[in-house]
């Protein structure tokens, strides 16, 4: 979807959102309220220059808007894959776009993620996983990694994932797969300026995702896992 037809969907009561080089950066009225509107466009794939941009637009909102609520909207098809991005770290700035989202969060801000089109690998990871809750569009393509890849990388026949795929949502992209798993709290249908306002209502700084995953039967071992690990005992040297 364009971003500005999703606009005029999420936000009656107006907005003032400007695109720049595939980042949105802005505000918009909520419920008789402003927020912050901070995300991508055009499928972008998330390079340093992006992140530190999205970074520099989280903290301005912390510095000059105390507890303003914040809406990422999240279409990128991951980090960019440049060996110049590599060379200069692109793990550190797209870290450091998760630690200003985290200082946001802590500072008092709510903060909730929108998956309007894509999102994909790192870029998906450091943006919308980050929020305080992430939703979707359920025309919506998500995934970590393509079953293509994912059969390269592990030496897994991509028929074998496939047929793993139609049991377990860990193998299978699309937003009703991680709405299973509790990464995607819920997919938006209907009025989407009303589901907006009752995302915002019932964010909290709690990370479910584990538990949600656990109850919707798409994300079994998680919190056993680290429950296992929290209750291990500790080894001294």
């Amino acid at each position: 979807m364009d971003w500005r037809t999703l606009a005029g969907q999420l936000f009656p009561e107006g907005y003032q959102i400007s695109e720049q080089a595939s980042v949105l950066t802005g505000t918009a009225q909520m419920d008789g309220q402003t927020i912050s509107v901070i995300g991508t466009t055009d499928h972008t794939p998330i390079g340093v220059e992006i992140a530190l941009d999205q970074a520099r637009a989280v903290l301005a909102t912390v510095r000059e808007h105390p507890q303003r609520p914040i809406l990422l909207l999240v279409d990128t098809v991951g980090q960019r894959l440049r060996h110049r991005d590599e060379m200069l770290g692109i793990n550190s700035y797209m870290a450091h776009l998760g630690k200003c989202i985290e200082l946001a969060r802590q500072s008092g801000h709510k903060i909730i993620a929108l998956v309007y089109d894509q999102a994909l690998s790192g870029g998906f990871i450091t943006s919308g996983m980050m929020a305080d809750a992430c939703y979707a569009l359920p025309e919506a393509t998500i995934r970590v990694m393509g079953l293509p890849a994912m059969a390269r990388i592990t030496k897994v026949p991509e028929e074998k994932l496939t047929e793993l795929a139609q049991a377990n949502p860990v193998f299978a992209p699309g937003p009703k797969n991680y709405e299973r798993m509790g990464g995607v709290q819920s997919i938006w249908e209907q009025d989407l300026a009303a589901e907006l306002i009752a995302a915002f209502a019932s964010a909290t700084p709690q990370d479910r995702r584990m538990q949600t995953g656990a109850e919707r039967g798409g994300r079994l071992m998680a919190e056993r896992v680290v429950q296992a690990v929290l209750q291990a005992p500790v080894l001294s040297g």
